[in-house]
């Protein structure tokens, strides 16, 4: 049986709880509607976090990602809405995603959201990290 879109998030226990380690990903399949026209927004999302107690589940990420296919929202909204799940789903020490939204009507936009636990600092781990990095007018850049 084929796999279908699902807004269930899953997770799976940190395997390495007592250590702080970057999870890095690279979504760059992502589709929904424009609320305005219907026609369809793509965009490749980044998404760097450190988990706390749990990861997510990569089928489910996906899964989930595609069930935007069909719905119209704002970048901004998106990408802020995709932020929040996680973190609710995941309550990482740190999390950062970079939605790079391909060009429409001749503008390229980038959404960058960045939640940190209260009290959570490791400076070193977040400079390998690095700056998130826009998109220079090609998707996937």
């Amino acid at each position: 049986m084929p796999s279908q879109p699902s807004r269930e998030l899953q997770h799976f226990a940190n395997p390495h709880p007592e250590r702080d380690f970057l999870i890095h990903m690279d979504l760059p399949e992502f589709t929904c509607l424009c609320p305005l026209t219907g026609q369809p927004d793509f965009a490749h999302f980044l998404l760097d976090y450190i988990p706390d107690q749990r990861c997510v589940e990569l089928k489910a990420l996906k899964l989930y990602l595609w069930s935007f296919r069909d719905e119209g929202g704002f970048h901004e909204a998106m990408t802020n809405r995709i932020a929040d799940d996680l973190i609710r789903l995941l309550s990482p020490r740190y999390l950062r995603l970079l939605g790079r939204w391909y060009v429409r009507g001749g503008i390229a936009t980038d959404v960058l959201v960045e939640q940190r636990a209260p009290g959570w600092d490791n400076p070193s781990l977040l400079q390998q990290l690095g700056p998130a990095r826009f998109t220079r007018h090609q998707p996937g850049y």
